[in-house]
């Protein structure tokens, strides 16, 4: 039966291989199932150091603070 998820193939070391399948064995899930769910961990954790950087580098602007009561305004 097909799937529509795209496969990848990818080359990982022998310690990440067995830490993976601990992970998987201990959760009860199968290897690939829990490797793509790391994969989407570690991109959702890039995605979050990309917008604290730009949020950061948007701080350092001249900018000028509202309190809450001025903002709601």
């Amino acid at each position: 039966m097909p799937t529509t998820k795209a496969r990848i193939n990818i080359s990982v070391s022998e310690e990440t291989r067995e830490a993976i399948e601990r992970l998987a064995k201990h959760e009860q899930k199968p290897v690939a199932t829990k490797a793509a769910n790391l994969l989407e961990f570690a991109l959702e954790i890039e995605e979050d150091r990309y917008f604290e950087k730009l949020a950061s580098e948007r701080e350092r602007n001249n900018v000028r603070w509202l309190s809450h009561e001025e903002a709601w305004k």
